[in-house]
């Protein structure tokens, strides 16, 4: 492999890490493989921290196709907790608000995904890197600003439905709480081991606060939650879809996993580990340009 040159990384993005955190290890690991200080890196399509799976790492004189490849259609395998919203869409933060449940089957989820497919105009998460102003939305929405999004045009090829988990008996809520007037939840706080820890070392990462910062709600069983498989377009926020069927189905929803699968022809199969990672690039036979 010439990195120099120019590769195409398959990468399967660990829990917990930024984008940036993977472009920056894989970085630091071909600097010091290559004997060299600097080495042009980038990713086509970012993956919140929260999210694993197929992230597209370029180097060199391969970061000129960025564009064309996070062009791809995505495949994620999504769960959503329903019943209860965040701030985030996602378990970033705590529970907002609690809504019911009772009336939710799986005849209607089949019937209101069915709703998302084709072209659709979806607003995205305040808490997302969509600029306003020059400013990133998420560094306002974390100073507790306004952030105003306009809602984007694209569009989901498939959405199916994977698994329905009901409740036996749904948590209580007072009839007064919708969407209009969210009542706050109480705070469910994951240990670490609940959402796996990390045992990556993290030498050669920029941001690593991520890593270790609390995630204000953890999954549970009190709520009952689907699992989807989602194909889409580039731009598409799986956390506003999430937030958008919870809407449609009359309650509240959010994420508590996601799983890029799919990247355009690249499966979450072909990618390698970042565990494994330095191990795979020791193995590997290095072209050194001499310019």
């Amino acid at each position: 492999m010439n990195p120099k040159e120019g590769e195409i990384l398959y990468i399967d993005k660990p829990l917990r890490w930024t984008s940036f955190d993977v472009v920056n290890k894989v970085r630091w690991l071909l600097c010091k493989r290559l004997g060299v200080k600097k080495l042009k890196v980038g990713h086509a399509g970012t993956l919140d921290p929260l999210a694993t799976g197929v992230m597209i790492v370029c180097t060199g004189r391969a970061t000129k196709r960025i564009d064309e490849l996070q062009a791809g259609v995505k495949e994620y395998v999504a769960t959503l907790r329903l019943g209860a919203t965040t701030p985030s869409f996602d378990l970033e933060h705590e529970i907002d608000a609690y809504y019911p449940t009772e009336h939710i089957t799986r005849e209607q989820v089949e019937r209101t995904l069915q709703q998302f497919i084709g072209r659709i105009e979806q607003v995205p998460p305040s808490y997302s890197a969509v600029k306003v102003d020059g400013k990133r939305a998420y560094d306002l929405a974390r100073k507790d600003k306004d952030v105003e999004l306009k809602p984007k045009i694209l569009v989901i090829d498939e959405i199916e439905l994977l698994e329905f988990r009901p409740l036996s008996s749904s948590p209580r809520v007072e009839d007064s709480m919708s969407f209009d007037s969210p009542q706050p939840g109480k705070r469910l706080s994951p240990s670490r081991g609940e959402l796996g820890e990390d045992p990556i070392p993290r030498t050669g990462m920029r941001n690593k606060a991520f890593l270790t910062a609390p995630v204000g709600t953890a999954a549970s069983d009190d709520y009952p939650s689907i699992s989807i498989r989602v194909v889409c377009s580039k731009g598409t926020y799986i956390r506003a879809l999430a937030r958008d069927i919870g809407v449609a189905l009359g309650s509240g929803a959010h994420l508590t996993a996601l799983r890029r699968t799919r990247v355009g022809d690249v499966s979450v199969d072909d990618c390698l580990r970042m565990d494994t990672f330095p191990q795979w690039l020791e193995q590997q036979e290095i072209e050194i340009n001499q310019d």
